[in-house]
């Protein structure tokens, strides 16, 4: 019996290692803002310290991007990137403003609006599996 499973073509697989670390940084950054959100047992992280996070998070992970660029993945790659620096600019707006959130809403409302940008990277995941190809 011979199994068959997909992988990355060798030219691919330094991208992809790059792509992982970008990722490696993205996600906590987003995970650092989702505990702001209060639960019946915790009061929710400080929105301060979470923004700095993700900032800084998302800082090291615009530093990165450019070692998983390639022509096979340039449309996520310029949506990812297209994505951090919106969500730097709205986390640098709401550190500025400091608006009056409104409540558990107004919070709810500006971590979905600071996390809605990222969400190319969902795709550029999906393409780098579309890359995969069969190998014995």
């Amino acid at each position: 019996m011979v199994f068959r499973r997909k992988r990355l073509p060798a030219e691919l697989a330094p991208a992809y290692e790059a792509f992982e670390r970008v990722l490696g940084e993205v996600e906590p950054g987003k995970q650092a803002l989702t505990e702001v959100m209060p639960t019946t047992r915790l009061p929710g992280r400080p929105l301060p310290d979470a923004l700095a996070e993700f900032e800084e998070r998302l800082a090291t992970a615009r530093q990165t991007m450019p070692a998983w660029r390639r022509p096979e993945t340039e449309a996520e790659w310029a949506a990812c990137a297209a994505g951090i620096d919106e969500a730097l600019l709205r986390a640098r707006r709401l550190r500025e403003e400091a608006p009056d959130l409104g409540g558990f809403e107004g919070l709810i409302w500006n971590v979905e609006n600071l996390l809605d940008p990222l969400d190319p990277f969902e795709a550029a995941v999906e393409r780098f599996r579309s890359l995969r190809v069969v190998v014995r």
